[in-house]
């Protein structure tokens, strides 16, 4: 499928007392890699939002294989799982240079800002990532 790849530079504040990256920052990795991943398409969460359509996330899955340290310049490599539905999910790949560090999976739901409820991933969308 759609793949994007991001890079990271790890902040002294995102590790903690053992020198590595703790495990709670890496949801924010792979927003900010979600994020790139809509932007090669031209979609904008922001416009998206305004347009009255959230994509909360419904499940979040790691694998940590190996840590990363302050420092690092980390790539995260993005993929489109499935065309979206109601649903979009991507699977990450976290690397330092060529080492596999960590795998994770998030999907996320498409929902109505005003009604709450979940919704069909939008045409333009659609459209624009190549459905």
């Amino acid at each position: 499928m759609k793949s994007y790849s991001s890079i990271i530079r790890v902040r002294y504040a995102e590790t903690d007392q053992m020198g590595v990256v703790h495990h709670g920052n890496y949801a924010q990795y792979l927003e900010l890699a979600r994020i790139e991943w809509m932007e090669q398409f031209g979609i904008s969460y922001k416009s998206m939002e305004n347009d009255g359509v959230m994509l909360p996330v419904y499940e979040m899955k790691f694998k940590f294989k190996r840590p990363a340290h302050f420092d690092d310049y980390l790539t995260i490599q993005t993929t489109l799982i499935e065309s979206p539905g109601f649903r979009i999910k991507f699977n990450y790949k976290i690397y330092r240079e060529e080492e596999l560090l960590t795998t994770a999976e998030t999907t996320l739901v498409f929902m109505d800002a005003k009604t709450k409820k979940p919704i069909s991933c939008p045409t333009h969308i659609l459209k624009a990532i190549g459905f």
